[in-house]
């Protein structure tokens, strides 16, 4: 039995007077409405209701009832009232977890906007490059950047892809010679990020083909803001994600090695552990995330 739309039928017989009236208000069989009404006087071990042929009249029981009935289904309503103006509303508190690169370089600049523009909103940003568990870590979202994700019960959005070049400083190569041809990046000293599908192999694509390098990085570090500043002080060659090099790039403390080539990106994807994930919050950090990915 379902109590609560039990309650509901039965304020609506006390408030109509009959069964038959509120059989037609409710769209039910007032038979229907007379057996919940039975079962519902049998669970609680009273009568609520004394019925003849012409009348129908409530007992101390029955008033009490209806009257509790009516302040606990209003409550309801006011709840659901509550929720309902609450969809699409950014507050609350959202939690995320972020590879610590892309935090640092993409997320923490647009964060000030997003937080004044919502700013009754609670944040919580995890960097992490590990993939974690969302579900055991708390999180509202992820953002993973992976070639590609595997099958889960994870809600997964792709919201960007990154392009992963090969950089030098313009010391570092006038000093050891630039690379013509992928092959000769193993006559180099190669730094490498410990957490890249592609750390001792570089499948290098270029206008003539892909061609695999297996390699033996010299240095291995697992963070890729740590080896954009290493390749910026002359340390050797190494790849770096588009959001990391742009910068520098710009600057021209970095160059382009074999600029006609790259190694397979990775996308960036969002994930939440349900549909029911993706609100408000969700959603509108992400729509400032993809205005800063260019998206």
């Amino acid at each position: 039995m379902d109590k609560l739309s039990v309650m509901h039928a039965y304020c609506r017989i006390v408030e109509r007077g009959s069964l038959v009236r509120a059989s037609e208000d409710l769209g039910v069989s007032s038979a229907l409405l007379s057996r919940e009404l039975k079962l519902l006087e049998e669970s609680l071990g009273c009568l609520l209701l004394t019925r003849t042929t012409r009348a129908m009249s409530l007992t101390d029981q029955g008033r009490h009832y209806y009257e509790e009935a009516r302040a606990l289904l209003q409550a309801v309503g006011e709840v659901e009232d509550r929720i309902r103006a609450g969809v699409g509303r950014v507050r609350g508190h959202l939690r995320i977890n972020v590879p610590s690169s892309f935090g640092q370089v993409v997320i923490a600049p647009m964060l000030p906007g997003f937080l004044n523009q919502f700013p009754d909103l609670r944040f919580t940003m995890s960097l992490d490059d590990r993939v974690v568990d969302m579900v055991e870590g708390g999180f509202d979202l992820s953002i993973r950047i992976r070639p590609t994700l595997p099958d889960s019960a994870l809600i997964v959005r792709r919201i960007g892809h990154v392009r992963q070049r090969i950089f030098g400083a313009p010391a570092y190569l006038e000093a050891a010679g630039t690379p013509q041809v992928a092959q000769d990046l193993t006559r180099h000293r190669v730094l490498g990020f410990l957490m890249a599908d592609h750390l001792t192999r570089w499948t290098v694509t270029g206008p003539d083909g892909t061609v695999p390098v297996d390699l033996d990085p010299a240095v291995r570090v697992g963070s890729s803001l740590v080896l954009r500043d290493l390749l910026i002080a002359g340390q050797g060659i190494g790849t770096l994600p588009d959001f990391v090099s742009a910068d520098p790039e710009a600057r021209g403390d970095l160059v382009r090695v074999l600029p006609y080539h790259e190694l397979p990106g990775p996308e960036v994807f969002a994930v939440t552990a349900s549909r029911l994930g993706m609100d408000a919050r969700v959603n509108a950090f992400l729509e400032h995330l993809q205005q800063a990915l260019g998206g």
